[in-house]
């Protein structure tokens, strides 16, 4: 039986590199009804993948303050409610 390694998408931009990290690392998550990335405010993954950006940044870049500014670009540009799901009645 033939089996193959489950492989992760390529990353083609800084940002999508920035999100990738910050989903590993457990910051954010995906609105499960309509996708929308959501801000867990977790300050503990947050420095997981601030930590993951200075160890391991992505391929092609240094390990300057790019990755790191990446990070907290996404951070800042999301929320944590989905701007599509109602709010809650309670």
């Amino acid at each position: 039986m033939l089996r193959t390694k489950e492989r992760r998408p390529a990353i083609r931009t800084l940002r999508g590199w920035a999100i990738s990290a910050l989903q590993e690392a457990g910051a954010i998550r995906e609105c499960e009804a309509h996708g929308w990335m959501l801000d867990r405010a977790d300050p503990h993954a947050r420095e997981r993948a601030l930590a993951a950006a200075r160890v391991d940044p992505p391929a092609g870049v240094s390990r300057d303050e790019a990755p790191l500014a990446a990070i907290i670009e996404v951070l800042d540009s999301i929320g944590d409610t989905c701007p599509e799901c109602p709010p809650d009645s309670s």
